[in-house]
Parts: structure tokens; sequence; C-alpha cells
């Protein structure tokens, strides 16, 4: 068996041959600027108002849910902010901003809502 042969690792720029994927160099710098959840404002309260939320707001609220009858509608698991700030927007702890939705249902909703539109599916 052969070893595998080397490439430049694919971050701009960076000259370094590496076996797969980014050099450690690349791999670390990038860890550092990502922010952390607390950075978003996902912190103490924000879980706290998110589980009152779906506690009174038990079952999917999306389109498409939201028109069957109760008794067939998925329960929620995730709650999306409406105008797509998060909970360091103007109305981030807002409950009428806010829509319970199923993880399939708010990956769809986010997934659309992107600005560079990186599912531009309908």
């Amino acid at each position: 068996m052969s070893p595998k042969a080397l490439q430049v690792c694919p971050t701009p720029g960076c000259p370094t041959l590496t076996p797969q994927g980014r050099c450690e160099d690349c791999k670390s710098s990038a860890l550092r600027r990502r922010r952390t959840d607390t950075a978003k404002g996902y912190d103490t309260r924000w879980y706290r108002t998110r589980a009152a939320y779906l506690r009174e707001h038990p079952l999917c609220e999306c389109e498409e849910h939201s028109a069957q009858p109760w008794i067939i509608r998925p329960r929620a698991t995730e709650v999306h902010h409406v105008d797509g700030l998060g909970p360091l927007g103007p109305r981030g702890f807002d409950w009428s901003n806010l829509q319970a939705l199923t993880k399939r249902c708010h990956s769809r909703t986010t997934a659309l809502e992107q600005p560079a539109g990186w599912n531009d599916r309908e």
C-alpha cells in the first residue's frame, strides 16, 4: 500500500503540505476565531426562556405542521428566532419573536433564511 500524496492546505494563502484537509496551524486558527455559544447570547437566560417557551408551545408551529390537527402534529424540540438575530437581537427574548419547531423544520427554515442562500430550494 503506497502512502497518500501530500496536498496543499485548502486555506487561502497557506502553502503547507498536508496528507488530508487543513494543516494543524490553520485548524487551530479557525477554532480560535469561532465564537462560542455563550458569546452569541445562548446563555442560562436563553436556555430558561427556551424551556419555558417549549412548555407553553409543545407542538411544531411551522406552516406545514400548524395546519394539521393537534393530535398528529410533531413535538417541538427547538425554538427559532423569527427575526433571525438570535438572543442578542433587540427582540431576543420577546415571545412574539419566537417559534417552536422540530429539528427538521428549524434546519429547513434557517437554511432558507441564510443571507448567502446556501439552500435556495423552495
